[in-house]
């Protein structure tokens, strides 16, 4: 069964383009990924197919019309949950990408200009989310963010599923460095704990020197998912020489890389 996606633009093209191109190409033309995407200017009621108007009370900019949104939105009658990207939203985040990855499908509505008509907001979408926080010209590059970043986590859109499962924010950590051929690149050697065979050490070398480029790069995340375990700590210092405090003896689940 594949897992359907709905997107709501006045750019269809920009988005079905893009959901039309590798990974996500292909999961569509297999039929994991069912990604629709709906022109909201088709439900416009007017001539001219108009799908916005100034705002009442006056100020700059012009604001999405109501009527097209909900006559696209009840025609279409997409999955749910259903999203405004916008900036009042819940923080996108690789957990929240796991979690509508677990659901048979969801929609977004892309939001253009000032923003939509309140209405829309309060009657029609489930919530609001947001990719963070700095200003776009619309929520089409945003959908496309979602769409990537779900996409790739469906069963069966990536062809080794243990990628998945190896990346970055997969634990709360950055990603190991990763390297390939050749072996010696202008004087840059790979590690020879890469080369050596020994998958158990390998093992422990990446998951150390995760921690050690999370505790570099991206202190908040370590203290988002509550600081390093004294298992992982004990890794970092016998594997790097580096001493850093745990937070836990037990530590996040899955922290324990012995």
């Amino acid at each position: 069964m594949s897992m359907r996606i709905d997107v709501f633009t006045i750019f269809p093209g920009m988005v079905d383009g893009f959901a039309s191109q590798s990974l996500l190409g292909r999961a569509r033309a297999a039929g994991v990924l069912d990604v629709r995407v709906h022109d909201l200017r088709s439900a416009a009621t007017d001539p001219h197919h108009s799908v916005d108007d100034t705002p009442f009370g006056g100020g700059a900019g012009m604001v999405l019309l109501p009527e097209p949104v909900f006559g696209a939105v009840e025609a279409a009658d997409p999955p749910r949950p259903l999203f405004l990207l916008g900036p009042g939203g819940r923080r996108f985040d690789q957990a929240f990408a796991r979690q509508l990855a677990s659901l048979p499908g969801f929609s977004m509505l892309c939001g253009r200009y000032e923003g939509v008509d309140e209405r829309v907001r309060e009657h029609l979408v489930d919530g609001e989310l947001s990719v963070g926080d700095y200003v776009l010209a619309g929520g089409e590059v945003a959908a496309m963010v979602v769409l990537e970043a779900v996409g790739r986590l469906v069963p069966g859109v990536m062809g080794n599923e243990e990628s998945a499962e190896d990346e970055s924010f997969a634990d709360g950590l950055l990603e190991y460095p990763q390297y390939t051929r050749p072996a010696s690149f202008r004087g840059w050697e790979v590690p020879a704990v890469l080369r050596s065979g020994d998958h158990a050490r390998i093992a422990r070398w990446r998951r150390a020197q995760a921690i050690a480029r999370t505790i570099a790069n991206r202190p908040d995340l370590l203290a988002a998912r509550g600081g390093l375990s004294a298992a992982e700590a004990r890794l970092l210092e016998e594997e790097l020489g580096i001493t850093y405090p745990s937070e836990s003896p037990d530590g996040p689940p899955g922290a324990d890389a012995q």
